[in-house]
C-alpha cells in the first residue's frame, strides 16, 4: 500500500527514544523527510545517523527543543520551515516519565503542573505554530501520542494528563479540519521500548520470578496475550499521518492489545 508520504515534512518530538524514536524511523522508511525534536544533542545525532544509513534518500535533521518554552517552540518550528519548506505532519510524542504511583496521598501540585507543562501544553505549543503552516497548504497531519491511563483509574496524574490530551486532541479536530488538518490520539498500553527492561528488572526481584516471567506480567496483560513494542505504535501512527487517513478525526485509537473486560464504543 501506498501511504502518499514521499517528500512529506514530519516533525516528532520526543524522537530521541521510545515510541518517538520508532515513529521517525518508519516514517523516514514511507518517503517522509524528518525533523527530529528532544532535548537531548547526543542521542539526536544517533537518531539522525541511524535513520540516515537505513533510508538515504530522505532529509532528516534534529532540533533541540524543550517544549516548555514558547520561545524555543516557536523557533524550532520556524526553523523546520525554513530548512525543508513545508511542515505537513506533526507527532506530539514529548513527555516526562509518569511516577509508578500517583495517588491523593502522594499529590503534589508541582508535580501536576511538570507533565501537563509538557504533554498538554507542550503539545499546545507545537500545533500552534506547526498548524499555521499546514493551514497555508490546506493539508496536514497532528498525531497526540497519550496513553490508555486515560480510560483507567489508579494513577492520578497519569489519567488527568492523558484524559487531557483526548480533550485537547478533539478541540483541534473541530477547529483544523475545516482547514484539511486532521488531529487524533494513539492511546498506548503497557509498550516495550528502552526503559523496560529496567521495569522489568525491579519486578522480578521483587517478586523473585525470571525476567522473562517479569517480562510477560508487565507487557502481556492483555487479550492478545503479546508484548507490543514501540515498533507497533509506530505503524498506526504512521497510517494516521498518511492522506488514506482521512476519515479519522478527532478520534483516539487505543493501541494495547485490547484492554480485557471494558466495552468502548
Amino acid at each position: 500500500m501506498n501511504l502518499q508520504l514521499k517528500s512529506k515534512v514530519s516533525i516528532v518530538t520526543g524522537a530521541s527514544r521510545g515510541i518517538g524514536k520508532a515513529v521517525s524511523k518508519k516514517l523516514a522508511s514511507e518517503g517522509s523527510n524528518i525533523a527530529l525534536v528532544a532535548r537531548s544533542k547526543k542521542d539526536l545525532e544517533k537518531v539522525k545517523s541511524e535513520i540516515l544509513s537505513e533510508s538515504n534518500d530522505i532529509k532528516c535533521e534534529y532540533f533541540i527543543c524543550d517544549t516548555r518554552f514558547d520561545d524555543q517552540v516557536k523557533k524550532m518550528v520556524t526553523d523546520v520551515f525554513l530548512l525543508f519548506g513545508s511542515v505537513d505532519i506533526l507527532v506530539n510524542c514529548a513527555a516526562m516519565p509518569a511516577s509508578g504511583t500517583s495517588n491523593i496521598d502522594s499529590f503534589e501540585g508541582e508535580d501536576l503542573i511538570d507533565q501537563i507543562d509538557v504533554k498538554v501544553s507542550g503539545y499546545l505549543r507545537c500545533v500552534k505554530y506547526a498548524s499555521k503552516y499546514m493551514k497555508d497548504n490546506g493539508w496536514g497531519r497532528i498525531i497526540n501520542i497519550s496513553g490508555l491511563n486515560a480510560r483507567i483509574s489508579g494513577n492520578l496524574i497519569g489519567s488527568i494528563r492523558n484524559i487531557s490530551v483526548s480533550s485537547l486532541t478533539k478541540n483541534l479536530a473541530d477547529d483544523l479540519g475545516p482547514y484539511g488538518i486532521n488531529t487524533t490520539v494513539v492511546h498506548p498500553g503497557m509498550t516495550y521500548t528502552e526503559r523496560s527492561n529496567g521495569m522489568i528488572k525491579d519486578l522480578a526481584k521483587k517478586k523473585s520470578i525470571t525476567f522473562e516471567k517479569a517480562k510477560e506480567l508487565l507487557l502481556m496483560n492483555n487479550s492478545i496475550k503479546s508484548v507490543i513494542d514501540s515498533e507497533d505504535i509506530a505503524n498506526i501512527v504512521v497510517f494516521l499521518s498518511s492522506p488514506l487517513s482521512k476519515s479519522i478525526n478527532g478520534d483516539a485509537i487505543a493501541a494495547g492489545g485490547g484492554t480485557k473486560g471494558s466495552i468502548y464504543y
